[in-house]
């Protein structure tokens, strides 16, 4: 008997480090960037390759020259803009009187959803809060400067999020701005060489906790980071928050722009820089975003039709950068009266059209153990567990097509996307092959895809 009670005891304890082992497995994150970046990014976005990125606020109303019109007039100082307001506004206008024009008189958040299902998009990013400052949901901390007091006077994130949500398909996240160009706390915290943080106390933190207990989004892209560290902005406790008691805890992606020194080397995947265009697979998850309109993310009224990607520049810079790892969020800047214009809207049908096709070389894949070859034509290469596809951005224009890495065996298959029967082929020396192409079909985005199934 008397070993029972330390046997007993064992026993227990043997329980208890089980127990603590299985929980282990949901440990919490601590407020230090080893704990933070040691979090597994949440599959799905690796999965959805393909998003859309919305600039739209105020800035959308003058639409001239970029979404950082505000300050490039007033902070700045540039010539250009000076002589645009000089020119088109009375003397002492002020930005703020922009706002009652955000009217999004023709805003259809089910529209836009449609859109966005339409071009194959797998997640949204949309500005809860650019620069400027101007929140597209009723802030408690940005009382009449934001979207529900003044200019539109709706929920624009709220009604974004339900209009997006309707569509299975697609995941909603949202950009957000640290920094205000002129907002008084944070000149004053900036003043002091940011030892204080009333701006990040009173402004920042509030109105990150109510977007996320509020709106539930899947994915947060921080920006406006880059003039403090992240001890300013209390990154790391809002980041410990987020993963460990927040309601989107199992589902949230984040981005890299949390402070001074934090791009490319803390957060969730990593931006680096606005498009960001690495020459190799980098060892980090990454997204490359980039804008539809060559010179801004915001909608410009002067925009020119060259100063639009065409759809081959698209797909070619979306294939590159899957081949390379990487996720591709493309950028919009719909009017101010809530319409994306056609030219946009155009290109990203077109976009899911291509994808209805060639999606299978897209969505899920990894990079294969060779990015890029020259074959016959140049080749981006994307994988799964049971295919290798080549995706090529030329049109030989020649039935035989080479590929030189390829090892086949007695049981690889070669087809074209789009067509159903096998292609003929033949092993070239040691790897590599030669297939015989059929008549290639038609599309504007003038690429196509081989899927080789069986070869190493």
């Amino acid at each position: 008997m008397g070993s029972a009670a330390p046997l007993s005891l064992l026993l227990l304890n043997a329980v208890l480090l089980l127990l603590s082992s299985v929980s282990g497995s949901t440990a919490r994150y601590t407020p230090d960037w080893k704990s933070l970046d040691a979090r597994p990014l949440p599959s799905w976005y690796d999965q959805s390759k393909f998003g859309i990125f919305i600039h739209w606020g105020v800035f959308s109303v003058p639409s001239f020259g970029s979404e950082w019109f505000w300050w490039y007039w007033k902070g700045q100082k540039i010539p250009g803009y000076i002589w645009f307001m000089d020119k088109n506004y009375p003397p002492g206008f002020e930005y703020a009187e922009f706002a009652p024009g955000f009217k999004a008189e023709f805003w259809d958040p089910d529209e836009w959803a449609e859109i966005f299902e339409a071009s194959g998009a797998k997640y949204i990013v949309f500005t809860s809060k650019h620069h400027e400052g101007f929140t597209n949901w009723g802030s408690p901390t940005s009382w009449n400067w934001n979207s529900v007091d003044n200019g539109p006077h709706r929920d624009i994130v709220g009604e974004l999020a339900t209009a997006v949500r309707k569509r299975k398909s697609v995941h909603f996240g949202l950009y957000h701005s640290l920094f205000e160009w002129f907002h008084p706390l944070y000149l004053s915290d900036k003043a002091s060489n940011f030892t204080k943080q009333d701006f990040v106390s009173s402004k920042v933190m509030p109105e990150f906790y109510d977007l996320v207990t509020r709106y539930k989004p899947e994915l947060i892209w921080s920006d406006g980071d880059w003039e403090a560290p992240d001890t300013y902005w209390n990154s790391t406790e809002f980041l410990a928050w987020l993963y460990n008691d927040s309601p989107v805890k199992d589902v949230i992606v984040v981005n890299d722009r949390w402070g001074q020194g934090c791009y490319c080397k803390h957060g969730g995947y990593y931006n680096c820089a606005d498009k960001y265009t690495p020459t190799e697979p980098p060892k980090h998850k990454w997204e490359k975003c980039n804008s539809m309109d060559k010179y801004s993310w915001g909608y410009r009224r002067n925009m020119k039709f060259s100063d639009v990607l065409d759809l081959p520049a698209i797909i070619q810079d979306f294939v590159y950068t899957v081949a390379l790892g990487g996720n591709y969020l493309l950028n919009i800047g719909p009017a101010s009266d809530g319409k994306i214009p056609i030219v946009f809207e155009e290109r990203l049908r077109s976009i899911g059209a291509w994808l209805k096709i060639n999606g299978e070389a897209i969505y899920g894949t990894k990079p294969w153990r060779l990015s890029t070859e020259n074959g016959t034509v140049p080749v981006w290469y994307t994988s799964t567990d049971s295919a290798v596809y080549a995706i090529f951005l030329t049109n030989p224009g020649q039935y035989s097509f080479q590929l030189f890495t390829p090892v086949t065996s007695e049981k690889t298959v070669v087809t074209l996307l789009g067509i159903p029967d096998p292609l003929k082929w033949a092993p070239l020396h040691s790897s590599g092959l030669v297939m015989l192409l059929p008549e290639l079909p038609y599309t504007p985005a003038q690429a196509w895809v081989i899927k080789m199934q069986g070869v190493a």
